[in-house]
């Protein structure tokens, strides 16, 4: 990878990071750049995250204070009257593993992907908003050919896109799903995509838009509302900060999970050799998953749950990973869920099923109080050395996302691995009793006791690392192969 000028941008898709690696041409800088792969991923990533999601942004380096930027899903109001719609239960089967999910109007959460573009742009951006969305836009109104990655989560999830006369419009025109090749176009987002950049995030929680979605809604048995829309806010956090070796690393902190479960298991691997050996990076993963409780669950919500945490005990989703030339990092991840099946018409809106995700919802579907930030597994990350920023990476893959930036990290920090190979390197997830591993990983090294599931090739169950490293002020990238992603220098 030769020497960038600019900045670097690493995405899970070709289109995506082409877009953020244009803004940096063009003077942007790392948010820039970022906001505009991440409109550019709503058009050509449309099964893992849209219009209808949320996420959460990170930003840090070159003298800015580091700031999460939490514009992720929230609980909608209940009806409570008995006319609500059931969740409508879908298997997804990943070849060697499978996992349920939950989808249709009952799975429909408030959305932030809009308010998140928007208030990123206004806090952090120094371009108009207008030419952060013109890639998008382009896109959008060209259509995107399916490639190998995307067609294969097209295949997986063939029962949710042809779910809906709506969604099997998009995916489906013929009767059967598109292929790897196959153009999908969608020009309803490519005036979405216009209204935002001309009018904000207002019609979208306040105006035509966002009635538009709720009567779509209301008229199938969906509890979303004009007064949850109306009330959502992008909330601005401080991000996790703790030391592993002698790196500061930056995580999402609470109400998220993944934030803090990501920065217990380093603890833990902080108090051990480095490299860590591969019964070390386990048992991590496991005590990491053992404290997902009632109680850990419940307290998120809960001010100071993070120092209490720490103290007392030391999917489909899509990332984007920025540097400028400045030093200037931004990681943000979002998610769709799986979509839910529902396409509200003449909106470009598939709305997200998060409250569907059994991974979101581990005590039960449909507890939290309306307004509540549910409890994502996403933990957009940054490692800074000496006071710059080193390492931006965070990933895809539900319950699978803490493993795959543990394994990411110590593979860079204790390894002393580029970037590209970091990403690359195969890797194992514990999940229930159950060690899931990639070629390549010695499970030999394993204790007797867990259960070994061996993946025959990398798979995207194990996760969708995007990175961006900065070493002696060269900047490289690396997009995870596992989904398609790819590193472009500015």
């Amino acid at each position: 990878m030769s020497e960038a000028s600019k900045g670097v941008v690493a995405a899970g898709h070709p289109a995506s990071a082409r877009a953020g690696a244009r803004v940096l041409r063009e003077g942007g800088n790392a948010v820039d750049a970022a906001v505009a792969a991440m409109l550019a991923s709503f058009v050509a990533e449309p099964l893992l995250t849209g219009l209808g999601a949320g996420g959460y942004m990170l930003v840090a380096g070159a003298g800015m204070t580091p700031s999460l930027l939490d514009f992720f899903v929230e609980a909608p109001s209940r009806r409570g009257d008995g006319t609500e719609a059931e969740l409508e239960r879908i298997e997804v089967s990943f070849g060697d593993a499978a996992q349920a999910f939950h989808v249709g109007p009952a799975s429909c959460g408030v959305y932030g992907a809009p308010a998140g573009v928007c208030e990123a742009s206004r806090r952090w951006g120094t371009l108009p908003l207008a030419q952060l969305t013109a890639p998008a836009i382009e896109l959008a109104e060209a259509g995107v050919v399916l490639n190998s990655s995307q067609a294969y989560v097209a295949e997986i999830l063939d029962g949710l896109l042809r779910s809906t006369q709506e969604c099997a419009a998009l995916w489906a025109p013929d009767g059967r799903v598109l292929r790897e090749g196959e153009l999908i176009r969608n020009p309803d987002l490519g005036e979405a995509l216009r209204r935002l950049a001309s009018d904000g995030a207002e019609p979208f929680y306040r105006g035509d838009i966002a009635r538009a979605v709720c009567d779509w809604l209301g008229a199938r048995g969906g509890s979303l509302c004009g007064e949850d829309l109306a009330g959502y806010r992008a909330i601005e956090r401080e991000p996790v900060s703790m030391r592993y070796r002698d790196r500061q690393i930056l995580t999402n902190p609470p109400p998220s999970a993944g934030g803090t479960l990501l920065a217990y298991a380093l603890a833990l691997l902080d108090r051990g050799p480095a490299p860590p050996p591969l019964q070390g990076i386990v048992g991590a993963m496991a005590a990491a998953q053992s404290e997902r409780t009632p109680e850990f669950v419940e307290g998120l919500d809960q001010d100071g749950f993070l120092e209490r945490f720490l103290t007392a005990r030391l999917g489909s989703t899509t990332h984007i990973s920025v540097i400028d030339a400045a030093g200037r990092a931004c990681s943000v991840t979002t998610t769709n869920g799986e979509g839910s099946g529902v396409v509200v018409p003449g909106t470009g809106l598939h709305l997200n099923n998060v409250m569907g995700e059994e991974d979101l919802n581990p005590l039960g579907f449909h507890l939290h109080p309306a307004g509540r930030r549910m409890p994502s597994m996403m933990a957009p990350s940054i490692v800074m050395r000496d006071g710059e920023v080193e390492l931006v990476l965070g990933s895809a893959g539900s319950n699978r996302i803490r493993s795959a930036l543990l394994q990411t990290i110590v593979g860079v920090v204790d390894r002393g691995l580029s970037a590209e190979a970091a990403v690359a390197a195969p890797r194992v997830h514990f999940e229930d009793g159950i060690v899931f591993a990639e070629p390549g990983i010695d499970v030999g090294e394993l204790d007797a006791g867990p259960r070994v599931v061996r993946f025959g090739a990398l798979n995207l169950f194990f996760g969708g690392v995007q990175a961006a490293l900065r070493h002696r002020d060269v900047l490289s990238g690396a997009g995870d192969p596992r989904r398609g992603g790819v590193a472009v220098l500015a």
